[in-house]
């Protein structure tokens, strides 16, 4: 929840997705996240992270997904 708030103040686009409503996002979470439903789980430019901070969720979008910025 903490990532959720501290993204509404940066001008990063994202969409949110509800693992337990949604059965596909769910498997890849599980998937990166060694078989938890650990959230946040982020996908960046196809990289997966899991539990980020808000520091290290910038640093991905910088390196792989500059447009965003």
């Amino acid at each position: 929840m903490k990532l959720r708030l501290q993204l509404r103040f940066t001008r990063l686009p994202y969409t949110e997705v509800n693992i337990w409503k949604d059965p596909e996002a769910a498997a890849y979470v599980r998937s990166v996240a060694d078989g938890n439903e650990t959230v946040p789980t982020v996908s960046v430019a196809g990289t997966a992270l899991v539990n980020p901070s808000l520091r290290r969720l910038r640093e991905a979008v910088r390196t792989r997904a500059p447009h965003l910025m």
